[in-house]
């Protein structure tokens, strides 16, 4: 018996040795860099998982300015003309302005200049004054540093109005020309 509790006792002091000879001097942090201090972590196991929960909103699409409905660049998009009249007005040249500097700050963004007239005169006529409307609208964009490249500038004549109607005022809407940006 006293045999067993001479190896009980050797084999305690043993363990205490070899547990003391692992043990490492405790270093003390310097004043200036404070110790942070971690959260403490729940257990797996008490960790419950809310499948009821709503999943996270998707982030919305940037849209460039032309495609924003709440933007100028795409509410206001057509220059008006006065009746046989391809020169361009002190609001058209402003909604120009914001135009052609958006398109010079963006080269690689191409619009159509599309040209419109109103029902009054023949086909022929309407055309080619159309093309003048597009054409003087090319002219004042390129003036705000829009090149060539970026610009097409066709006519429509009487073949797309506005407005439907035949008094002055719907009259009035079709004499214009648009500036029309790619869809994407």
């Amino acid at each position: 018996m006293k045999n067993i509790n001479r190896l009980a006792l050797l084999g305690c002091m043993t363990a205490v040795a070899f547990l003391g000879a692992c043990s490492s001097t405790p270093m003390t942090p310097t004043p200036s860099a404070p110790t942070p201090v971690a959260a403490p972590m729940a257990p797996a196991s008490a960790v419950a998982v809310n499948k009821s929960a709503e999943p996270m909103p998707l982030a919305k699409p940037v849209l460039p300015p032309y495609l924003d409905p709440a933007n100028a660049l795409n509410t206001q998009r057509s220059v008006y003309f006065d009746f046989d009249q391809a020169v361009i007005k002190p609001e058209g040249q402003r909604l120009l302005e914001v135009h052609g500097k958006y398109l010079a700050a963006h080269p690689t963004v191409s619009i159509k200049v599309e040209g419109n007239t109103d029902e009054k005169g023949g086909a022929e006529y309407n055309l080619a004054l159309g093309q003048k409307r597009a054409q003087a609208v090319t002219k004042v964009l390129k003036v705000f540093g829009v090149s060539d490249a970026q610009m097409e500038a066709i006519s429509f004549g009487k073949e797309k109005p506005k407005a439907t109607g035949h008094d002055d005022g719907a009259r009035a809407q079709n004499r214009r020309a648009d500036l029309d940006y790619p869809s994407k």
